[in-house]
């Protein structure tokens, strides 16, 4: 039997892919990989399709055997990788034999490691994806011990590693470039203007659905009434009543409440948002 079985599942590790995206008008989140260029090219090492299911892991990484040989590599948050306690490489293809413990370990850097399996992980989809959504409870649930996660057939050879170099690393400041809009108008000018200015730093209470700000100056809202229910995009900067900013990720809910200044587009700097650990501090930059 092709599987892994999960010895230790670490704080927080869930199967992810490119996430079920064009179900909002349902009320489904899109969920996915958070850091979509370092899970890429987890798949990418091992010659396995880009919509492969692989495991996303936060912090203290995770552990699994192998039913069966096959090859596995680790990307993301730099960290130790081992093999039946053996040193081996973070961001190539590995061997790894059948009956062999795969340990990813501690972030050394950075926050989310992603873990894949040539062939990748064969759980059961739902909505047309494998990913785990922790606000909507679609997908496999959260890894546990004892968990055993089938594994479907390789593809294409695995690839070379070179490029693992080319990913940016975990950021020492986050630069979120923004879109003002569709709420600006209910803040004040005078905060708009100081946003640019300002130096938020990454909350600790910062998950899969968003990315929560402290420290920084609270933007104040001009407009007090209430504001009906709106849909909600990945990178959508809503605004609670504390006044500092919230980035939705990838589980985000799909209507919100609190008006929403603007949007960081997609891209690198929601890759960087996901390796962001609490206390990293956070600017926002006007997107061209």
């Amino acid at each position: 039997m092709s599987a892994l079985l999960v010895v230790r599942p670490g704080a927080l590790t869930t199967v992810q892919d490119p996430g079920r995206p064009g179900h909002a008008h349902l009320g489904v989140p899109r969920s996915g990989a958070l850091d979509t260029a370092a899970y890429a090219l987890a798949n990418r090492l091992l010659g396995n399709p880009p919509d492969a299911a692989a495991l996303e892991t936060t912090l203290d990484g995770v552990g699994l055997r192998a039913l069966a040989e096959t090859v596995v590599a680790v990307t993301g948050a730099p960290c130790p990788v081992r093999v039946s306690g053996r040193p081996v490489a973070w961001g190539a293809p590995v061997w790894l034999p059948a009956g062999a413990e795969l340990e990813v370990g501690r972030a050394e850097s950075g926050l989310r490691s992603y873990a894949a399996v040539r062939g990748g992980l064969s759980v059961p989809p739902v909505l047309g994806s494998r990913a785990t959504d922790l606000l909507s409870g679609l997908g496999p649930p959260v890894l546990s011990a004892g968990t055993l996660l089938p594994v479907g057939p390789p593809g294409s050879d695995p690839a070379c590693g070179a490029d693992a170099c080319g990913l940016p690393g975990p950021p020492a400041e986050l630069l979120l470039p923004l879109r003002l809009g569709p709420r600006a108008d209910w803040f004040t000018r005078a905060s708009l203007d100081g946003m640019w200015r300002a130096s938020f730093r990454v909350s600790a209470l910062s998950n899969r659905i968003g990315l929560r700000t402290e420290a920084g100056a609270p933007l104040v809202r001009s407009r007090r009434e209430e504001l009906p229910s709106e849909g909600m995009v990945l990178g959508a900067v809503q605004v609670p009543p504390d006044g500092l900013p919230v980035v939705f990720l990838a589980d985000h809910p799909v209507t919100g409440g609190y008006p929403v200044v603007g949007v960081v587009p997609p891209g690198p700097a929601l890759d960087a948002a996901a390796q962001a650990r609490p206390g990293t501090p956070v600017r926002f930059l006007r997107a061209r």
